[in-house]
């Protein structure tokens, strides 16, 4: 689990998270919607560490990771995946050799067994024998299953994806929501997906933090979205937008 306490970010005179409460829960997909600007992003940036928050606190689990010394971060760092909105795959790498990158980083494995471990997780993205393609030479929607695929190499705890349907056509955003979920509930992990795609949140969401001017204006169930948008006129108008 994860949870936001009070969470205040500035960038100079630009107050741009104001004291954010939030909790995302294992096994779940937790989604983080909002127009552009709301604050999306750099809550994501303040969980996996890229950002600094001013103030509050974020808990993974009973760790209070932004007041760890750096080997309690790194342990928790080791526990995330990071799925980016354009895969951030390297070119002149094969699709093995990017899938293994964390793997022969941050682990103790001997090379027969990263080679195992990768194999796995192409297998269970349903990308199996493509380990000698380079990135340029597979499809957006491969691209995007391959980045899941080296996100969950380390047997993750806590998975994190920006915009992860961004630039696919409505059938592979289909597909790489049911594989997000599927894998979020097979592992027990906590997902955090930030995302303006109000037909993901309505097919994959489960709990749901709609943030608006840097305020977590509203959170509930992906079943209770559709009654929120009711009694949050931000919420509705977002929701509008999207279809």
């Amino acid at each position: 689990m994860i949870r936001l306490e009070n969470v205040h970010k500035y960038f100079d005179d630009r107050h741009v998270l104001k004291g954010i409460n939030a909790t995302f829960l294992p096994g779940t997909i937790n989604m983080i919607i909002g127009a552009s600007g709301g604050g999306k992003s750099v809550t994501l940036k303040c969980m996996v560490g890229l950002e600094e928050p001013d103030s509050g606190t974020i808990w993974f689990g009973d760790r209070d990771f932004h007041h760890l010394d750096y080997n309690g971060k790194q342990s928790v760092r080791r526990e995330i995946g990071m799925l980016f909105q354009g895969t951030a795959l390297f070119d002149s790498l094969t699709v093995e050799e990017n899938v293994a990158f964390p793997l022969r980083m941050f682990s103790d494995l001997q090379e027969a067994e990263i080679k195992d471990r990768v194999n796995h997780c192409l297998e269970r993205v349903n990308l199996p024998g493509i380990n000698s393609k380079f990135p340029g030479e597979i499809s957006g929607g491969m691209k995007k299953r391959v980045g899941i695929a080296r996100a969950i190499a380390m047997n993750i705890q806590y998975l994190f994806c920006d915009e992860p349907n961004s630039g696919l056509d409505p059938l592979t955003s289909r597909v790489i929501d049911e594989l997000l979920l599927e894998i979020t509930q097979e592992y027990g992990i906590t997902t955090v997906i930030n995302s303006h795609d109000m037909k993901t949140v309505l097919d994959i969401g489960e709990n749901i933090v709609f943030m608006y001017h840097g305020e977590a204006r509203w959170a509930g169930s992906g079943k209770e979205v559709v009654q929120g948008r009711k009694d949050v006129p931000e919420l509705d108008d977002f929701f509008r937008a999207s279809f």
